[in-house]
């Protein structure tokens, strides 16, 4: 795992390992201030703005990562898959929530102070700016709900 992190061709796999490991170190240390230089650096690189300790939890993948701006607010749950072209914002200063199990497609924005409950699927080019229900997809601008599945 660190093998490959260091030697990766996939940057995402590359910043999200020294994501990690700056936000467990500080820069005083010497892991934590190499941490930082190299998410910096990759980040700078291919867009990717992930402020060092947001809550993200475990699983977190990110798919063809390039231009991905996320408020360092935002608390993301475990096994959250994302991919390119994501903003999640704020200008009242309350991100998102996002549970867990969640897909995010390509090109989605999330403003303000949303829910995206676990289970839930986020179409390509979602603008989501009202609470998503767990197990429910939802598309479209202003994104709405086109599929809800029933727990059984």
């Amino acid at each position: 795992m660190i093998i490959n992190a260091l030697t990766s061709k996939n940057h995402s796999a590359s910043f999200l390992f020294w994501w990690r490991i700056a936000s467990a170190y500080r820069r005083r240390t010497p892991l934590g201030f190499v941490a930082h230089f190299m998410t910096n650096k990759i980040g700078r690189k291919y867009g990717i703005q992930i402020p060092i300790g947001t809550k993200i939890g475990r699983g977190f993948y990110i798919g063809h990562g390039i231009g991905i701006v996320i408020n360092g607010k935002t608390i993301i749950g475990d096994n959250c898959n994302i991919s390119q072209f994501l903003t999640i914002g704020s200008n009242k200063g309350t991100p998102a929530k996002i549970g867990n199990n969640v897909y995010i497609g390509p090109n989605v924005c999330i403003v303000e102070n949303v829910v995206i409950n676990d289970n839930a699927k986020i179409g390509a080019g979602a603008v989501v700016v009202k609470d998503v229900p767990a197990n429910a997809t939802a598309v479209g601008n202003p994104a709405r709900i086109i599929i809800k599945k029933t727990e059984q």
